[in-house]
């Protein structure tokens, strides 16, 4: 069997504002938080060894990362060259320099000739020679609308029309390269894409508005044996059948608190024609830790902060503090002993948000002398806005998403 090692969502150079200056590198400390994740990755396809490594997309926050970035995310691939272990790059939306136009932060890996290193920026067929046999890639970058439609083809279309008219055209063009398949090799399809039913986090609300889900069906093909995908930063698989297993590796570590709950590393998958077994592997990334209290009802707001504190482990963790209370209560908070009390933490934010006891309707059909849901105000003041109405669902999706989030940040009062 061919031994894969699948991994994506890297974004080397991210969340720095989380992290702080090393005084005996110069770096930030979580550019090494992340270079130290992505090392636990290649030391693992070294290990085994594996006879190939796939990566999924996103190496960088955006496409033109500092070279000391560069330079980290290099650096640990570099390794895989040297131990003669082949590696396809695929190009993912963060990658892609202004829309698609203008190519790609890995494009250089192509450009330098790095032995064994495929740079997957189009739709199309790799046959690949391993140490354990040959096997075929199938590679789909991130695409954009301008990838598939000109500006005249989308002019006085719907969203939905536009999104129904690019599966239109990305369908055929898979079928193309399904019909140039070896029937004897193993295939795998590998994909930097928003999948429908997937379970979405942070990419979801950067991508509102800019991208199309494609339906399983595309995906979930006889003719593949693994399909290894980019993009969403949560760990899952879409076929729990596994026939063939389609499957999310997720971010090698956390890019920020949407992230806190989730587990973060890599797919290690052995594949032959017809049979395929597959692993998450879990890497252990630093915390994120959310605590929010709501003091404006209590006597001693500064004694409920710092007891909410306390309950935690705060070591080397990323805090984010989060207090509601009134603007009378102001006084009575010394933030110096909060400092002191997060002062464990291996960095941290505090937020204060004063509650308003004013409230004035906007819109005639918010009423005045109730509540209203906050959906239903979103959705009632998008109802009066003529120039939004086309993104109105994706809008209320992203909204619902983030107040569930922010549920889970006042559990604790």
């Amino acid at each position: 069997m061919i031994k894969i090692l699948h991994l994506s969502d890297i974004h080397m150079g991210s969340g720095l504002n989380h992290g702080r200056i090393n005084p005996n590198t110069g770096l930030n400390t979580r550019l090494e938080d992340f270079a130290h994740s992505l090392s636990q990755c290649i030391d693992r396809a070294l290990l085994e060894p594996v006879d190939l490594v796939l990566f999924g997309g996103d190496a960088f926050p955006d496409s033109t990362p500092a070279p000391y970035v560069h330079e980290a995310f290099a650096s640990q691939f570099r390794r895989l060259a040297d131990a003669g272990i082949p590696a396809v790059l695929l190009v993912g939306n963060h990658d892609q320099h202004s829309q698609g136009n203008g190519g790609a932060s890995l494009s250089i890996y192509r450009t330098l000739a790095v032995p064994g290193f495929i740079v997957g920026d189009r739709i199309t067929t790799h046959r690949i020679a391993t140490k354990s046999g040959n096997i075929q890639i199938i590679t789909l970058p991130w695409l954009n609308r301008a990838n598939l439609l000109t500006k005249k083809e989308a002019e006085g279309l719907s969203m939905a029309e536009i999104n129904y008219l690019l599966i239109e055209r990305l369908e055929p063009i898979i079928e193309a390269e399904i019909r140039k398949l070896d029937p004897d090799l193993p295939t795998v399809f590998l994909g930097h894409l928003m999948a429908e039913r997937a379970t979405l986090g942070a990419e979801r609300l950067l991508a509102v508005g800019k991208s199309f889900s494609v339906p399983l069906g595309l995906l979930n093909r006889p003719q593949f044996d693994y399909v290894a995908l980019g993009h969403v930063h949560k760990h899952q698989n879409l076929n729990p059948r596994n026939n063939p297993p389609i499957v999310y590796p997720g971010s090698i570590d956390r890019v920020d608190f949407s992230e806190e709950k989730e587990d973060k590393g890599y797919v290690m998958v052995e594949v032959e024609k017809g049979k395929v077994n597959w692993e998450f592997c879990s890497l252990p990334v630093r915390s994120f830790l959310t605590i929010g209290v709501n003091v404006s009802e209590v006597e001693n707001p500064q004694q409920a902060i710092i007891k909410a504190i306390n309950k935690h482990a705060l070591e080397d963790a990323v805090v984010r503090l989060s207090y509601k209370i009134r603007s009378e209560q102001l006084e009575q908070v010394n933030i110096s002993n909060i400092y002191e009390a997060l002062k464990p933490a291996h960095s941290y934010s505090i937020q204060a948000d004063l509650i308003s006891q004013l409230a004035r309707p906007r819109l005639p059909e918010l009423g005045v002398g109730h509540s209203l849901d906050p959906l239903q105000a979103l959705k009632t003041y998008l109802d009066n806005k003529e120039d939004l109405r086309e993104i109105v669902g994706d809008m209320l999706e992203a909204a619902k998403l983030l107040l569930d989030q922010q549920e889970e940040i006042w559990l604790e009062e």
